[in-house]
């Protein structure tokens, strides 16, 4: 019988998902205590020690170079190190226009886009992206479709809902956030639940390294009078 995970399909690339989401949420911990000397959250969820930027990441990665795994490396690696600038910098932007915050920002790095990325990390994609395409991605594909099928499929589901939820609340959550921080009133149950459940002080705990982006102050010209 063949695994419920064979190939490159929705099973399988759900799980690519939540390894990823894993393994960049230890990266990113461990870069923070060897630059730091301490550990803060890098969560990107509310629930779970989970980075789904990461995840996201090893899905597209999944799909796009994969298929050209044994390919020349300079190129997967170049490949690698154009999405993975491409990607950061959309993550970056989709963050501080819907939510009104940054978790990176590198303006103060040479050869940087806007302060959401810079040449440095582009290699750093480059290297990493080259490594999981032709050294990690076969170990978790094996491991994947070694599951049995009346495991694997029940489990797939469970935490495909599992962590939608958690991308949902913790969604609606920090967009609540932001409208304590902006003084947009509304009040239903929804945002009552959301003011009980996940305060400021609770948010700030897990994103730690969230910021605030400061939006420079409208100007209002008037006309002189003759």
């Amino acid at each position: 019988m063949d695994s419920f995970a064979q190939g490159i399909n929705m099973y399988k690339l759900i799980w690519v998902f939540v390894i990823g989401c894993v393994l960049g949420y230890m990266a990113e911990m461990l870069w923070c205590y060897l630059k730091h000397g301490y550990f803060e959250s890098r969560k990107g969820v509310i629930y779970g020690p989970i980075s789904p930027v990461y995840g996201f990441g090893a899905v597209l990665l999944t799909l796009t170079l994969n298929p050209i795994a044994e390919t020349n490396g300079v190129f997967i690696f170049l490949a690698c190190a154009v999405i993975g600038a491409l990607f950061e910098y959309i993550c970056s932007l989709f963050q501080e226009k819907v939510f009104g915050t940054i978790s990176w920002e590198y303006s103060h790095t040479p050869l940087n886009l806007n302060g959401r990325t810079n040449a440095s990390f582009a290699v750093c994609w480059g290297f990493l992206g080259l490594i999981f395409i032709r050294n990690t991605y076969p170990y978790i594909s094996d491991f994947i479709e070694n599951i049995p099928n009346h495991i694997g499929i029940p489990l797939t589901w469970f935490i495909a809902a599992f962590f939608l939820w958690d991308l949902i609340i913790s969604s609606l959550a920090v967009n609540r956030q932001r409208q304590r921080r902006e003084n947009i009133e509304i009040n239903n149950s929804l945002t009552r639940f959301l003011d009980k459940h996940y305060p400021d002080e609770r948010l700030e705990k897990i994103y730690a390294n969230m910021q605030v982006v400061k939006k420079a102050p409208k100007m209002s010209l008037q006309k002189e009078a003759i």
